[in-house]
């Protein structure tokens, strides 16, 4: 079974990022999930990504982790394994990871990836697929949060848009704090199959997604060629 990752550097909906996952998943009316824990469950994130769905050919979801056993007899590996993608919302990575790890869902995810479930997001739902990066999600300045591994290289969303991100992600992989890895502007993606990348894609000619390497003690940006949806 093919593995299949799609990762943005912006946690907002778009329809042709949400449209391209249900098309990878190559089947009609596609079973799509958003997962929004990072957020809190934010109600106007969840809103939009129910207007997002209504505007392409799939059966969109919501998995919340603020539930209690007596509504709830479904368990969430059970749910996830019957989606065909998943989508994971942008916020407090940090945060999210915790509660993925005390729920089991981090395990969940890893089993329904493997069992070729189109998995993908933006922000911190880009990151979380990662070794590690650098995250808001503490206080008082970015740091390093280390993700779930299922690619094994660094990660750094919002390469484009937020001003100290792309010098400081820069600086943690020459110093080693990070690995080599992959970096994301807010409206480019990048498809991974097999932990390798398929192709790049993104929303206009003004974004663009990298692979950022040391390189004989300096940074290299190899940018990624892009097709633009």
């Amino acid at each position: 079974m093919q593995r299949q990752l799609l990762v943005y550097g912006s946690g907002r909906h778009t329809v042709p990022f949400l449209d391209y996952m249900a098309k990878a998943t190559g089947k009609n009316k596609p079973n799509l999930c958003f997962i929004p824990t990072a957020s809190g469950e934010d109600p106007e994130y969840i809103k939009s990504f129910y207007e997002v769905c209504s505007q392409i050919d799939v059966v969109p979801h919501v998995m919340s982790v603020w539930i209690n056993s007596y509504d709830q007899k479904e368990s969430f590996e059970e749910i996830i394994l019957r989606m065909d993608a998943i989508v994971v919302g942008g916020g407090n990575t940090l945060n999210m990871l915790a509660i993925w790890k005390a729920q089991g869902i981090d395990v969940a995810l890893k089993k329904a990836y493997d069992n070729g479930v189109v998995m993908g997001g933006g922000s911190a739902g880009s990151l979380c697929w990662f070794n590690a990066g650098t995250t808001d999600s503490r206080p008082k300045e970015l740091s390093i949060v280390n993700g779930m591994s299922f690619i094994d290289k660094s990660h750094c969303p919002h390469y484009n848009s937020e001003t100290s991100r792309r010098p400081l992600y820069h600086k943690n992989i020459l110093s080693g704090k990070l690995s080599d890895g992959y970096a994301c502007d807010d409206r480019s993606a990048i498809h991974f199959l097999d932990e390798e990348v398929h192709t790049s894609v993104s929303l206009d000619e003004n974004n663009h997604s990298y692979y950022v390497r040391k390189k004989e003690g300096k940074i290299m940006e190899d940018r990624l060629d892009s097709t633009i949806l």
